[in-house]
């Protein structure tokens, strides 16, 4: 299977050479692998170059954009970039961010998965953060959930959502939708990457008000985004993060924001979350 690797890079002079190393050193290797280098100040674009210039693979293109961190957007609007700069046809395509590093198997792992099943539509392991000496998963989301540093969709699942989402909430509607065209989602605990950077450390600040819009946006009603801030909030130890995210859940209909899903998908998607979370009460 021909694999599609797209590598949104902002400033990770510090971690890139490391992502790149652990993708060229697969036991599978990918077919094309392109870094957009999105406007980075450091020596990203440098970096990539020498890789590009040893590695027929590994291709770099350059976004011009802001330098401001938008949670969602920033990183999507790259990732697309770099997809309609893509020279070949593909089977799989993977948005994997730029601080990651892969067990030498994971591209085979991923490989066997799509092969093994026909309806599988998303793959993917599970990030690790270093804590103290030691890595640990990262536990911000349940085990059924692709994080979304490490995404990879086959073609045919790719095409029926429509690709990816340029706003907060991107990594959760993909999913939804992946399940709503009749696709499946398969995540591996044995396959671990580890994530160099805390997840939301760049925009911890913005982060309660982005996401309690994004509840609006994938038309959650009022029980859903109560439940769904409240164990964000906890899962995050903050205790202002519920309240703030509720806030901002509530003012987004009247200040207009608009959906990211039609109203057959988000009938969709609130029987599928009502379903979880009375099969985890019950």
């Amino acid at each position: 299977m021909k694999i599609l690797i797209i590598i949104p890079a902002h400033n990770e002079a510090d971690s890139i050479d490391k992502t790149l190393d652990s993708l060229l050193s697969q036991s599978y290797l990918a077919t094309e692998i392109i870094v957009v280098d999105d406007n980075s100040t450091d020596d990203t674009n440098r970096i990539v170059k020498r890789y590009t210039s040893q590695n027929p693979s590994v291709k770099l293109v350059y976004k011009s954009s802001s330098d401001t961190h938008q949670p969602g957007s920033k990183i999507i609007r790259a990732f697309q970039f770099g997809y309609n700069q893509k020279t070949t046809a593909y089977d799989i395509v993977c948005k994997f961010d730029a601080d990651l590093i892969f067990p030498s198997h994971y591209l085979a792992e991923m490989v066997h998965a799509y092969e093994k099943n026909l309806k599988l539509g998303m793959f993917g392991g599970f990030c690790q953060v270093q804590v103290g000496k030691k890595w640990q998963r990262e536990g911000l989301t349940n085990k059924d959930h692709i994080r979304g540093a490490l995404k990879s969709y086959t073609a045919a699942c790719f095409e029926k959502i429509n690709g990816l989402i340029p706003e907060m909430g991107w990594d959760t509607i993909d999913e939804l939708l992946c399940l709503y065209h009749g696709f499946q989602i398969q995540t591996a605990d044995n396959l671990f990457v580890k994530h160099l950077k805390p997840t939301g450390a760049r925009y911890k600040k913005a982060l309660p008000k982005k996401f309690g819009i994004s509840l609006h946006q994938m038309r959650y009603d009022f029980g859903l985004a109560f439940i769904t801030c409240f164990k964000m909030g906890i899962k995050k130890k903050e205790r202002l993060f519920f309240f703030k995210a509720m806030t901002s859940y509530l003012g987004a209909k009247p200040k207009k924001f608009p959906y990211l899903v039609n109203a057959k998908q988000g009938k969709f998607i609130r029987q599928l979350r009502w379903r979880g979370v009375k099969a985890k009460l019950f």
